[in-house]
Protein backbone atom coordinates (compact mmCIF):
# COMPACT_ATOMS: atom_id res chain seq x y z
CA UNK A 1 0.00 0.00 0.00
CA UNK A 2 1.14 3.81 -0.88
CA UNK A 3 1.97 5.57 2.41
CA UNK A 4 -0.72 8.27 3.45
CA UNK A 5 -0.32 11.27 4.66
CA UNK A 6 -3.08 13.20 6.48
CA UNK A 7 -2.46 17.62 6.62
CA UNK A 8 -4.09 18.32 10.15
CA UNK A 9 -4.42 21.99 11.28
CA UNK A 10 -6.45 25.01 12.43
CA UNK A 11 -9.00 26.83 9.86
CA UNK A 12 -7.96 28.89 7.43
CA UNK A 13 -3.94 28.10 8.19
CA UNK A 14 -3.68 26.81 4.50
CA UNK A 15 -3.96 22.94 4.48
CA UNK A 16 -5.67 22.69 1.04
CA UNK A 17 -3.02 25.35 -0.55
CA UNK A 18 -0.56 22.46 0.22
CA UNK A 19 -2.35 19.81 -0.72
CA UNK A 20 -2.92 21.92 -4.19
CA UNK A 21 1.10 22.11 -3.94
CA UNK A 22 2.00 18.83 -3.18
CA UNK A 23 -0.49 16.99 -5.36
CA UNK A 24 0.38 19.36 -8.10
CA UNK A 25 -3.36 20.03 -8.50
CA UNK A 26 -5.84 22.30 -8.00
CA UNK A 27 -8.30 19.93 -7.09
CA UNK A 28 -9.13 21.31 -2.91
CA UNK A 29 -11.40 24.48 -2.86
CA UNK A 30 -9.33 27.48 -1.59
CA UNK A 31 -10.45 30.70 -0.54
CA UNK A 32 -9.45 33.42 2.14
CA UNK A 33 -12.50 32.42 4.78
CA UNK A 34 -12.38 29.29 7.24
CA UNK A 35 -14.42 26.76 6.92
CA UNK A 36 -14.29 25.66 2.88
CA UNK A 37 -12.70 22.11 3.16
CA UNK A 38 -15.08 19.73 5.40
CA UNK A 39 -14.69 16.21 4.28
CA UNK A 40 -11.51 14.11 3.91
CA UNK A 41 -9.80 15.33 0.49
CA UNK A 42 -7.47 12.49 -0.86
CA UNK A 43 -5.09 13.12 -3.97
CA UNK A 44 -1.73 11.21 -4.90
CA UNK A 45 1.38 12.40 -5.21
CA UNK A 46 4.82 11.36 -6.59
CA UNK A 47 8.49 12.72 -4.90
CA UNK A 48 11.35 11.60 -5.64
CA UNK A 49 10.42 8.23 -7.17
CA UNK A 50 8.39 7.74 -4.50
CA UNK A 51 4.46 7.61 -4.79
CA UNK A 52 2.15 8.59 -1.68
CA UNK A 53 -1.47 9.82 -0.34
CA UNK A 54 -2.22 13.18 0.53
CA UNK A 55 -5.41 13.57 2.81
CA UNK A 56 -6.21 17.37 2.96
CA UNK A 57 -9.22 17.85 6.28
CA UNK A 58 -11.29 20.37 7.42
CA UNK A 59 -9.92 23.37 10.00
CA UNK A 60 -9.91 21.48 13.59
CA UNK A 61 -11.58 23.72 15.89
CA UNK A 62 -12.57 23.35 19.62
CA UNK A 63 -15.89 25.57 19.37
CA UNK A 64 -19.28 24.86 17.98
CA UNK A 65 -19.66 28.05 16.35
CA UNK A 66 -19.98 26.57 12.92
CA UNK A 67 -22.77 23.87 12.52
CA UNK A 68 -20.07 21.72 10.69
CA UNK A 69 -17.21 22.21 13.40
CA UNK A 70 -18.11 18.36 15.23
CA UNK A 71 -18.37 16.94 11.76
CA UNK A 72 -15.01 18.36 10.22
CA UNK A 73 -13.31 17.62 14.01
CA UNK A 74 -14.44 13.90 13.22
CA UNK A 75 -13.01 13.72 9.93
CA UNK A 76 -9.99 15.10 11.32
CA UNK A 77 -9.57 12.30 13.69
CA UNK A 78 -10.57 10.12 11.21
CA UNK A 79 -8.09 10.66 8.68
CA UNK A 80 -5.21 10.88 11.34
CA UNK A 81 -6.13 7.12 11.96
CA UNK A 82 -5.58 6.60 8.52
CA UNK A 83 -2.66 7.95 8.10
CA UNK A 84 0.93 6.70 8.14
CA UNK A 85 2.52 10.41 8.92
CA UNK A 86 0.37 13.39 9.55
CA UNK A 87 1.62 17.37 8.64
CA UNK A 88 0.41 19.41 10.91
CA UNK A 89 0.06 22.71 9.54
CA UNK A 90 0.32 26.02 11.38
CA UNK A 91 -0.15 29.46 10.63
CA UNK A 92 3.26 31.62 10.53
CA UNK A 93 1.10 34.90 9.87
CA UNK A 94 -1.41 33.87 12.80
CA UNK A 95 0.78 33.01 15.52
CA UNK A 96 0.13 30.18 17.98
CA UNK A 97 -3.34 29.65 18.57
CA UNK A 98 -5.10 27.17 21.81
CA UNK A 99 -6.28 25.08 18.47
CA UNK A 100 -2.06 24.57 17.79
CA UNK A 101 -1.81 23.48 21.29
CA UNK A 102 -5.00 20.95 21.51
CA UNK A 103 -3.92 18.80 17.98
CA UNK A 104 -0.23 18.71 19.64
CA UNK A 105 -1.75 16.99 22.57
CA UNK A 106 -3.45 14.78 19.94
CA UNK A 107 -0.52 14.05 17.83
CA UNK A 108 2.11 13.41 20.47
CA UNK A 109 0.28 10.55 21.35
CA UNK A 110 1.00 8.77 17.73
CA UNK A 111 3.45 6.30 16.53
CA UNK A 112 3.87 7.47 13.44
CA UNK A 113 5.69 10.11 12.15
CA UNK A 114 4.43 13.36 12.97
CA UNK A 115 6.04 17.05 11.02
CA UNK A 116 5.57 20.43 12.51
CA UNK A 117 5.22 22.51 9.61
CA UNK A 118 5.04 26.53 9.64
CA UNK A 119 3.18 28.10 6.50
CA UNK A 120 3.17 31.26 4.92
CA UNK A 121 6.78 31.99 5.53
CA UNK A 122 7.14 33.55 2.46
CA UNK A 123 11.16 33.56 2.09
CA UNK A 124 14.21 33.11 4.22
CA UNK A 125 13.95 36.84 6.12
CA UNK A 126 10.56 35.71 6.99
CA UNK A 127 11.50 32.78 9.03
CA UNK A 128 12.24 34.76 12.22
CA UNK A 129 8.45 34.46 12.66
CA UNK A 130 8.62 30.40 14.02
CA UNK A 131 10.69 31.23 16.49
CA UNK A 132 7.30 31.91 18.94
CA UNK A 133 5.55 28.61 18.16
CA UNK A 134 8.73 26.74 19.69
CA UNK A 135 6.84 27.48 22.83
CA UNK A 136 4.82 24.69 21.85
CA UNK A 137 7.15 22.02 23.22
CA UNK A 138 8.39 21.30 18.99
CA UNK A 139 11.91 20.30 18.83
CA UNK A 140 11.66 20.70 14.94
CA UNK A 141 10.25 22.75 13.14
CA UNK A 142 9.62 23.22 8.77
CA UNK A 143 9.29 26.76 7.31
CA UNK A 144 7.40 26.76 4.24
CA UNK A 145 4.91 29.02 1.80
CA UNK A 146 2.39 26.76 0.19
CA UNK A 147 1.33 29.53 -1.57
CA UNK A 148 4.63 30.28 -3.57
CA UNK A 149 6.49 26.82 -2.93
CA UNK A 150 9.07 28.17 -0.79
CA UNK A 151 10.76 25.12 1.84
CA UNK A 152 8.34 22.76 0.11
CA UNK A 153 10.63 20.49 -1.93
CA UNK A 154 13.13 20.65 0.55
CA UNK A 155 10.34 19.87 3.55
CA UNK A 156 9.27 16.26 0.45
CA UNK A 157 13.03 15.23 0.82
CA UNK A 158 12.62 14.74 4.63
CA UNK A 159 9.04 13.45 4.13
CA UNK A 160 9.40 10.84 1.95
CA UNK A 161 12.90 9.64 3.74
CA UNK A 162 10.81 8.89 6.80
CA UNK A 163 8.88 6.48 4.51
CA UNK A 164 9.67 2.49 4.42
CA UNK A 165 11.72 2.18 1.06
CA UNK A 166 9.27 -0.70 -0.12
CA UNK A 167 6.08 1.17 0.99
CA UNK A 168 5.52 2.16 -2.72
CA UNK A 169 3.22 0.03 -5.02
CA UNK A 170 1.37 0.17 -8.43
CA UNK A 171 -2.15 0.92 -8.13
CA UNK A 172 -4.91 -1.36 -9.35
CA UNK A 173 -6.97 -0.58 -12.13
CA UNK A 174 -10.26 0.52 -10.29
CA UNK A 175 -13.56 1.36 -11.91
CA UNK A 176 -14.61 4.80 -11.19
CA UNK A 177 -17.74 5.61 -10.36
CA UNK A 178 -19.10 9.00 -9.69
CA UNK A 179 -22.39 9.26 -7.26
CA UNK A 180 -24.15 12.40 -9.06
CA UNK A 181 -27.45 14.67 -8.23
CA UNK A 182 -29.13 17.20 -7.06
CA UNK A 183 -28.24 18.50 -3.56
CA UNK A 184 -30.07 16.77 -0.68
CA UNK A 185 -30.91 13.77 -2.52
CA UNK A 186 -28.86 11.30 -0.47
CA UNK A 187 -25.29 10.95 -2.48
CA UNK A 188 -23.13 11.47 0.57
CA UNK A 189 -25.65 9.32 2.40
CA UNK A 190 -25.24 6.44 0.05
CA UNK A 191 -21.72 6.87 0.03
CA UNK A 192 -21.30 5.83 3.59
CA UNK A 193 -23.38 3.25 3.27
CA UNK A 194 -21.78 1.70 0.70
CA UNK A 195 -18.43 2.20 2.80
CA UNK A 196 -19.90 1.61 6.01
CA UNK A 197 -18.81 4.13 7.39
CA UNK A 198 -19.31 8.20 7.67
CA UNK A 199 -16.65 8.82 5.14
CA UNK A 200 -18.37 12.39 4.24
CA UNK A 201 -20.32 14.65 6.31
CA UNK A 202 -24.07 13.89 5.90
CA UNK A 203 -26.41 16.97 6.49
CA UNK A 204 -29.72 17.94 5.26
CA UNK A 205 -28.42 21.49 4.34
CA UNK A 206 -27.95 21.58 1.08
CA UNK A 207 -24.33 22.15 -0.41
CA UNK A 208 -22.57 20.38 2.74
CA UNK A 209 -20.07 18.52 0.33
CA UNK A 210 -18.18 20.57 -2.17
CA UNK A 211 -15.00 19.02 -2.98
CA UNK A 212 -15.52 16.17 -5.04
CA UNK A 213 -14.48 13.16 -2.34
CA UNK A 214 -12.69 9.73 -3.47
CA UNK A 215 -12.29 6.70 -1.61
CA UNK A 216 -11.04 3.47 -2.44
CA UNK A 217 -12.70 0.45 -1.48
CA UNK A 218 -12.88 -3.09 -2.56
CA UNK A 219 -16.56 -5.20 -3.10
CA UNK A 220 -16.29 -9.11 -3.50
CA UNK A 221 -12.87 -9.05 -4.79
CA UNK A 222 -12.87 -6.34 -7.07
CA UNK A 223 -11.50 -2.51 -7.04
CA UNK A 224 -13.65 0.66 -7.48
CA UNK A 225 -13.12 4.30 -6.86
CA UNK A 226 -16.09 6.07 -5.52
CA UNK A 227 -16.49 9.73 -6.23
CA UNK A 228 -19.07 11.58 -3.93
CA UNK A 229 -19.65 14.99 -5.37
CA UNK A 230 -21.30 18.30 -4.94
CA UNK A 231 -25.12 18.78 -5.91
CA UNK A 232 -25.58 20.08 -9.44
CA UNK A 233 -28.73 23.08 -9.15
CA UNK A 234 -29.70 25.08 -11.59
CA UNK A 235 -27.41 27.74 -13.11
CA UNK A 236 -29.80 30.36 -12.01
CA UNK A 237 -30.24 29.39 -8.24
CA UNK A 238 -26.50 29.63 -7.55
CA UNK A 239 -24.71 32.63 -6.44
CA UNK A 240 -22.04 31.95 -4.23
CA UNK A 241 -18.49 31.74 -6.14
CA UNK A 242 -17.79 28.56 -3.91
CA UNK A 243 -20.68 26.73 -5.01
CA UNK A 244 -19.98 27.74 -8.28
CA UNK A 245 -16.45 26.00 -8.59
CA UNK A 246 -17.95 22.70 -6.60
CA UNK A 247 -20.43 22.83 -9.42
CA UNK A 248 -17.59 22.72 -11.69
CA UNK A 249 -15.78 20.54 -9.72
CA UNK A 250 -18.87 17.73 -9.92
CA UNK A 251 -18.95 18.19 -13.79
CA UNK A 252 -15.11 17.33 -14.01
CA UNK A 253 -15.85 14.26 -12.09
CA UNK A 254 -18.21 13.13 -14.23
CA UNK A 255 -15.64 13.29 -17.27
CA UNK A 256 -13.04 10.94 -15.33
CA UNK A 257 -15.46 8.62 -14.02
CA UNK A 258 -16.63 4.92 -15.85
CA UNK A 259 -20.08 4.67 -14.49
CA UNK A 260 -22.19 7.55 -13.31
CA UNK A 261 -24.90 6.91 -10.90
CA UNK A 262 -27.76 9.38 -11.02
CA UNK A 263 -29.25 9.44 -7.79
CA UNK A 264 -32.53 10.99 -8.18
CA UNK A 265 -34.92 11.23 -5.04
CA UNK A 266 -38.14 9.34 -5.21
CA UNK A 267 -40.43 10.90 -2.62
CA UNK A 268 -39.77 14.73 -4.56
CA UNK A 269 -40.04 12.86 -8.05
CA UNK A 270 -38.44 12.68 -11.41
CA UNK A 271 -37.48 16.73 -11.71
CA UNK A 272 -36.10 18.39 -14.82
CA UNK A 273 -32.80 18.83 -13.11
CA UNK A 274 -32.38 15.48 -12.74
CA UNK A 275 -32.63 14.80 -16.57
CA UNK A 276 -30.66 17.69 -16.96
CA UNK A 277 -27.70 16.16 -15.15
CA UNK A 278 -28.23 12.93 -16.25
CA UNK A 279 -27.86 14.78 -19.64
CA UNK A 280 -24.51 15.93 -18.64
CA UNK A 281 -23.71 11.96 -17.95
CA UNK A 282 -25.06 11.22 -21.32
CA UNK A 283 -23.04 14.11 -23.19
CA UNK A 284 -19.51 12.57 -21.78
CA UNK A 285 -20.20 9.45 -22.89
CA UNK A 286 -19.94 7.33 -19.41
CA UNK A 287 -21.77 3.96 -18.58
CA UNK A 288 -25.23 5.29 -16.60
CA UNK A 289 -27.60 3.67 -13.65
CA UNK A 290 -30.84 5.47 -12.09
CA UNK A 291 -30.94 5.06 -8.56
CA UNK A 292 -34.41 6.46 -7.30
CA UNK A 293 -33.11 7.07 -3.63
CA UNK A 294 -35.78 7.38 -0.80
CA UNK A 295 -37.84 4.35 -1.87
CA UNK A 296 -38.77 4.10 2.03
CA UNK A 297 -40.40 7.14 1.63
CA UNK A 298 -42.67 6.44 -1.12
CA UNK A 299 -46.38 5.05 -0.77
CA UNK A 300 -46.10 2.10 -3.16
CA UNK A 301 -48.46 -0.43 -5.26
CA UNK A 302 -47.71 -3.12 -8.00
CA UNK A 303 -47.59 -0.60 -10.78
CA UNK A 304 -45.61 2.71 -8.91
CA UNK A 305 -41.80 1.04 -9.95
CA UNK A 306 -43.32 1.08 -13.76
CA UNK A 307 -44.79 4.76 -13.44
CA UNK A 308 -41.36 6.14 -12.30
CA UNK A 309 -39.56 4.15 -15.08
CA UNK A 310 -42.07 4.99 -17.76
CA UNK A 311 -41.53 8.78 -16.85
CA UNK A 312 -37.61 8.27 -16.71
CA UNK A 313 -37.64 6.69 -20.45
CA UNK A 314 -40.23 9.72 -21.54
CA UNK A 315 -38.10 12.18 -19.75
CA UNK A 316 -34.62 11.15 -20.83
CA UNK A 317 -35.32 9.37 -23.83
CA UNK A 318 -31.68 9.60 -24.67
CA UNK A 319 -30.66 7.21 -21.81
CA UNK A 320 -33.02 4.41 -22.51
CA UNK A 321 -30.72 2.14 -22.16
CA UNK A 322 -30.03 2.63 -18.74
CA UNK A 323 -30.94 0.75 -15.94
CA UNK A 324 -33.03 1.97 -13.01
CA UNK A 325 -32.96 0.84 -9.31
CA UNK A 326 -35.21 1.51 -6.37
CA UNK A 327 -33.40 1.90 -3.10
CA UNK A 328 -32.87 3.62 0.33
CA UNK A 329 -29.41 4.83 1.37
CA UNK A 330 -30.93 5.30 4.70
CA UNK A 331 -31.71 1.48 5.29
CA UNK A 332 -29.40 0.00 2.91
CA UNK A 333 -32.77 -1.46 1.05
CA UNK A 334 -31.09 -2.86 -2.43
CA UNK A 335 -27.51 -1.02 -2.01
CA UNK A 336 -25.67 -4.33 -2.54
CA UNK A 337 -27.26 -4.74 -5.87
CA UNK A 338 -25.61 -1.35 -6.92
CA UNK A 339 -22.12 -3.59 -8.04
CA UNK A 340 -24.08 -6.41 -9.37
CA UNK A 341 -25.70 -3.29 -11.97
CA UNK A 342 -22.27 -1.82 -12.11
CA UNK A 343 -20.24 -4.55 -13.09
CA UNK A 344 -22.70 -5.45 -15.94
CA UNK A 345 -22.95 -2.00 -17.29
CA UNK A 346 -18.51 -1.51 -16.87
CA UNK A 347 -18.11 -5.00 -18.70
CA UNK A 348 -20.77 -3.70 -21.55
CA UNK A 349 -18.70 -0.09 -21.50
CA UNK A 350 -15.18 -1.70 -21.65
CA UNK A 351 -16.36 -4.38 -24.60
CA UNK A 352 -14.43 -4.46 -28.16
CA UNK A 353 -16.18 -6.18 -31.29
CA UNK A 354 -13.96 -7.36 -33.84
CA UNK A 355 -14.02 -6.14 -37.22
CA UNK A 356 -15.23 -9.17 -38.72
CA UNK A 357 -18.83 -9.70 -36.73
CA UNK A 358 -18.83 -6.18 -36.83
CA UNK A 359 -18.84 -5.61 -40.53
CA UNK A 360 -21.73 -8.41 -40.76
CA UNK A 361 -24.00 -6.62 -38.42
CA UNK A 362 -23.64 -3.78 -41.05
CA UNK A 363 -24.50 -5.86 -43.24
CA UNK A 364 -27.29 -7.66 -42.30
CA UNK A 365 -28.99 -4.02 -41.07
CA UNK A 366 -28.48 -2.29 -44.04
CA UNK A 367 -29.92 -5.16 -46.45
CA UNK A 368 -32.80 -5.32 -43.78
CA UNK A 369 -33.84 -1.48 -44.25
CA UNK A 370 -31.59 0.36 -46.76
CA UNK A 371 -30.89 4.08 -45.97
CA UNK A 372 -33.15 6.71 -48.01
CA UNK A 373 -31.47 8.14 -51.56
CA UNK A 374 -29.24 11.64 -50.59
CA UNK A 375 -29.92 13.83 -53.97
CA UNK A 376 -31.03 10.92 -55.82
CA UNK A 377 -27.68 8.73 -54.79
CA UNK A 378 -27.75 5.65 -52.94
CA UNK A 379 -25.84 5.44 -50.35
CA UNK A 380 -23.23 2.95 -49.91
CA UNK A 381 -21.39 1.34 -47.01
CA UNK A 382 -17.70 0.36 -47.26
CA UNK A 383 -16.82 -1.00 -43.49
CA UNK A 384 -16.96 -0.17 -39.77
CA UNK A 385 -14.58 -0.63 -37.48
CA UNK A 386 -14.25 0.40 -33.59
CA UNK A 387 -11.97 2.83 -33.10
CA UNK A 388 -12.48 2.33 -28.89
CA UNK A 389 -13.90 1.53 -26.04
CA UNK A 390 -15.32 3.15 -22.80
CA UNK A 391 -17.68 3.49 -24.66
CA UNK A 392 -17.84 1.46 -27.54
CA UNK A 393 -17.33 3.72 -30.24
CA UNK A 394 -17.65 2.79 -33.86
CA UNK A 395 -16.90 4.76 -37.16
CA UNK A 396 -18.38 3.29 -40.77
CA UNK A 397 -17.04 4.62 -43.77
CA UNK A 398 -19.52 5.47 -46.31
CA UNK A 399 -19.63 7.45 -50.06
CA UNK A 400 -21.89 10.39 -48.50
CA UNK A 401 -21.96 10.65 -44.59
CA UNK A 402 -24.08 14.13 -44.44
CA UNK A 403 -26.97 12.09 -46.36
CA UNK A 404 -27.43 9.52 -42.92
CA UNK A 405 -30.13 10.71 -40.76
CA UNK A 406 -30.35 10.37 -37.29
CA UNK A 407 -33.32 8.06 -36.98
CA UNK A 408 -31.28 5.60 -39.47
CA UNK A 409 -27.77 6.40 -36.90
CA UNK A 410 -30.12 4.94 -34.47
CA UNK A 411 -31.35 2.00 -36.25
CA UNK A 412 -28.00 0.78 -36.71
CA UNK A 413 -26.98 1.57 -33.25
CA UNK A 414 -30.02 -0.62 -32.18
CA UNK A 415 -28.38 -3.34 -34.29
CA UNK A 416 -25.65 -3.11 -32.95
CA UNK A 417 -27.44 -3.76 -29.36
CA UNK A 418 -29.74 -6.44 -30.56
CA UNK A 419 -26.44 -8.31 -31.91
CA UNK A 420 -24.04 -7.63 -29.34
CA UNK A 421 -26.17 -8.09 -25.83
CA UNK A 422 -24.62 -4.39 -25.54
CA UNK A 423 -28.08 -3.23 -24.14
CA UNK A 424 -26.52 -1.25 -20.86
CA UNK A 425 -24.00 1.02 -22.12
CA UNK A 426 -23.82 3.98 -24.49
CA UNK A 427 -23.11 3.42 -27.97
CA UNK A 428 -20.98 5.92 -30.02
CA UNK A 429 -21.51 5.68 -34.13
CA UNK A 430 -20.48 8.09 -36.54
CA UNK A 431 -19.90 8.05 -40.03
CA UNK A 432 -16.81 8.57 -42.46
CA UNK A 433 -16.73 9.60 -46.05
CA UNK A 434 -13.94 7.40 -47.63
CA UNK A 435 -10.35 8.44 -48.05
CA UNK A 436 -10.26 9.92 -51.37
CA UNK A 437 -6.73 8.88 -51.94
CA UNK A 438 -7.84 5.30 -51.65
CA UNK A 439 -10.73 5.51 -54.12
CA UNK A 440 -7.90 6.98 -56.47
CA UNK A 441 -5.59 4.16 -55.65
CA UNK A 442 -8.33 1.81 -56.21
CA UNK A 443 -9.47 3.52 -59.34
CA UNK A 444 -5.91 3.21 -60.68
CA UNK A 445 -5.48 -0.01 -59.85
CA UNK A 446 -8.18 -1.02 -61.94
CA UNK A 447 -6.84 1.42 -65.01
CA UNK A 448 -3.79 -0.40 -65.11
CA UNK A 449 -5.21 -3.91 -65.09
CA UNK A 450 -7.46 -2.94 -67.98
CA UNK A 451 -4.46 -1.47 -69.50
CA UNK A 452 -2.43 -4.45 -68.71
CA UNK A 453 -5.37 -6.34 -70.36
CA UNK A 454 -4.82 -4.42 -73.76
CA UNK A 455 -1.53 -5.24 -74.34
CA UNK A 456 -1.90 -8.36 -73.41
CA UNK A 457 -4.09 -8.64 -76.29
CA UNK A 458 -2.24 -7.02 -78.23
CA UNK A 459 0.56 -8.71 -77.71
CA UNK A 460 -1.54 -12.44 -78.64
CA UNK A 461 -2.83 -11.24 -81.70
Amino acid sequence: MKPVVAIVGRPNAGKSTLFNRITRTKDALVDNFPGVTRDRHYGSCIWNDVEFSVIDTGGFSIGDDDYFSSFSRDQVHQAISDADAVILLLDGKGGVSPFDSELINILRELSCPVFYVVNKIDGYEKEENINEFYSLGIDTLYPVSAEHGYGVPDFLDILVSAFPASSSEDDVDAIKIAIIGRPNVGKSSLTNRILGENRVIVSDIPGTTRDPIDTACEINGRQYLLIDTAGIRRKKQVYEKIEKISIIKALRSIDRCDIALILIDAHEGVTDQDVKIAGYAFERGCGCIFLLNKWDLVEKNNKTLNRYIEKLRMDAKFLSFTPVLALSALTGQRVPKIFDIVNNVYDQYSTRIPTGPLNKIFERATLKTEPSLHNGRRIKFFYATQISEKPPTFISFVNTPEGIHFSYQRYLINQIRQATGLDQTPIRLFFRKRHEASNRVSQKKQFVSKHQKRKNRTFRK
